[in-house]
């Protein structure tokens, strides 16, 4: 297990979107961490004390988790040189790029010489199956997207938190590093040899007969060039018997690709039931979650009713005004 109370690391970044490991533990997981570390020229923060490594130690932090996602998921010079600083300052570090922090000489070195933990949450487990699509009992909600880094993750566990407070067993299913490091289990999905990602998710979400829901977090998404490969296996082994379409309608372009657009939420929705049916084929649209940190209160309401009524779906934003509506549509 990962030793808490965490340092969240922000470092030197400049993307909100590529904050999003130490933000998500931050929203979800606050009572387990201390403070935030940044350097002069982040512009970001998540609202926690801004702690030096030593000062991390003083208050209590036992590991520093390395939130950000960069392109190809890589260790820096500057996150390599952070992540000695905070071993030979006496934290652990947990990461989830793809380069793993045991691969590192550096960082390897360092925590060898002062006998710390490395934690690298992108680790796929051995021995995963290949999907079948064979049917399973159980009642299975899987969150997809119009891109990837829209909501998905935030989405599901408000899902989750809703169901159960209609008095319905749920339990959030993390695919991906921030929503591993929430949960505390689950797989990281891009780290999956693309043969096993369906037989993956049938392990992570096998049959249950409780009457309860198992809520899966989405991944990229069917119109990114880079991710599409992901989420087609994850709406296989899902077997879903509902989605629910998460969108940032502040997003000029597919993530990562300008001058790629983004598809229209019909053309979304259209496409994921399509793929989905293969393994689920009475599976259905529950609602479309949307995130609109970039909206005022009035613009984003007008723009849930609108969509709402354009494709007939419950519409919200989970994080901002709550899931009542999409869980009636889940449920319905």
């Amino acid at each position: 297990m990962i030793a808490t109370p965490y340092l969240l690391y922000l470092g030197h970044a400049d993307d909100p979107v590529g904050i999003k490991t130490s933000r998500g533990l931050a929203v979800f997981r606050p009572e387990s961490c201390v403070g935030e570390f940044r350097h002069d020229d982040c512009p970001l923060t998540l609202g926690l004390p801004r702690l030096s490594l030593d000062e991390a130690v003083a208050a209590g932090a036992r590991t520093l988790v390395l939130g950000i996602a960069n392109a190809g998921g890589v260790l820096g010079d500057a996150l390599v040189r952070d992540a000695v600083a905070a071993l030979e300052a006496g934290l652990d570090v947990a990461a989830g790029l793809h380069q793993r922090l045991a691969d590192n000489p550096l960082i390897a070195a360092a925590a060898a010489r002062t006998g710390r933990r490395l934690h690298d949450v992108r680790d796929a487990p051995a021995g995963l199956p290949v999907g079948t699509g064979y049917p399973r009992a159980g009642r299975r909600l899987l969150t997809v997207g119009t891109d990837c880094s829209v909501g998905k993750m935030y989405a599901s566990l408000a899902l989750v938190a809703g169901l159960r407070a209609k008095g319905l067993p749920a339990d959030f299913r993390a695919t991906g590093q921030t929503g591993i490091l929430i949960a505390g289990a689950g797989v990281p999905l891009d780290a999956v040899v693309a043969d096993f990602i369906s037989g993956a998710i049938e392990q992570l979400a096998p049959a249950r007969d409780d009457g309860g829901w198992d809520v899966i977090e989405g991944q990229g998404s069917l119109f990114h060039p880079s991710f599409a490969g992901v989420s087609t296996g994850l709406l296989h082994g899902a077997q879903a018997g509902v989605l629910v379409l998460c969108h940032d309608p502040a997003r000029p372009h597919v993530r990562g690709l300008p001058g790629r657009a983004l598809p229209t939420i019909a053309e979304c929705i259209a496409a994921n039931l399509q793929v989905a049916r293969l393994t689920s084929p009475a599976v259905r649209m529950g609602g479309i979650a949307l995130n609109t940190v970039s909206l005022d209160e009035d613009a984003a309401r007008a723009m849930c009713a609108a969509l709402a009524e354009e494709h007939g779906l419950a519409c919200s934003d989970p994080h901002r005004f709550g899931v009542d509506d999409l869980i009636d549509g889940v449920l319905a």
